[in-house]
């Protein structure tokens, strides 16, 4: 069974900095294509970075762009989302999804296989 663990959100100050992580159990991440999501309170889902399997080219939302960094620890079988300058309308759940498709993708019915999700709040 596929399964999916995001740790590292909390709350920081507006222009700090925190690193997620998606740790995988079940399977080897490097084989999936895995998506950073965000949910602020009523708000849809949405594609915040997304890094491909086999290979590991990177998607970001123009909302993150320069800001966030996806990567992969193949060892670890973990993918990271290093979020730096974070803004206020960066607060929501961060999820983390696995997909076996190479290409990327930032629409949340296109993955299967969820995390439970990681709160971050900034906030001064």
């Amino acid at each position: 069974q596929l399964q999916l663990v995001e740790s590292g959100g909390g709350l920081v100050q507006p222009g700090g900095s925190l690193r997620l992580s998606c740790t995988a159990s079940g399977f080897t991440l490097d084989y999936y294509t895995i998506g950073w999501f965000r949910q602020a309170p009523g708000k849809e889902r949405e594609g915040v970075s997304c890094i491909r399997r086999s290979g590991g080219s990177t998607n970001y939302a123009d909302s993150v762009k320069g800001r966030f960094t996806i990567s992969r620890d193949n060892a670890k079988n973990t993918v990271y989302l290093q979020m730096s300058s974070l803004k206020p309308e960066d607060t929501a759940v961060y999820y983390c999804a696995a997909r076996t498709a190479y290409v990327c993708s930032n629409v949340p019915l296109n993955f299967g296989s969820w995390g439970q999700g990681t709160q971050v709040t900034v906030s001064s």
